[in-house]
């Protein structure tokens, strides 16, 4: 028995740092999956895989880089009905306020 093949969209975040947020905007209720390079290739061949995320209820919804390397976002709509439209919005962790000694 072959597995059933389903629509995703695909955002490739190329090469992230630790701790950076993507934001993403959602249309409806949909699986939202974060994903090393190697995971992404499991997803892709409906295999057992790893990500962080899951189902969003609501939007937008936030998730941290864990650590630095090459990303995928996946969002799809796997046991799910309808259709859902998304975007995304990368976030740079805040930095640390530098203070200057008064003359």
């Amino acid at each position: 028995m072959t597995k059933q093949k389903f629509s995703f969209t695909h955002y490739d975040l190329k090469q992230q740092r630790a701790g950076v947020t993507v934001e993403i905007t959602l249309s409806a209720v949909a699986n939202v999956r974060l994903m090393t390079p190697n995971n992404f290739q499991l997803y892709t061949e409906t295999l057992k895989h790893q990500f962080v995320g899951g189902v969003a209820r609501k939007s937008p919804i936030r998730l941290t880089i864990p650590q630095s390397g090459h990303w995928h976002l996946v969002v799809d709509m796997e046991g799910h009905h309808g259709h859902c439209e998304s975007s995304i919005r990368i976030v740079e962790p805040a930095t640390r306020p530098r203070f200057q000694s008064a003359s």
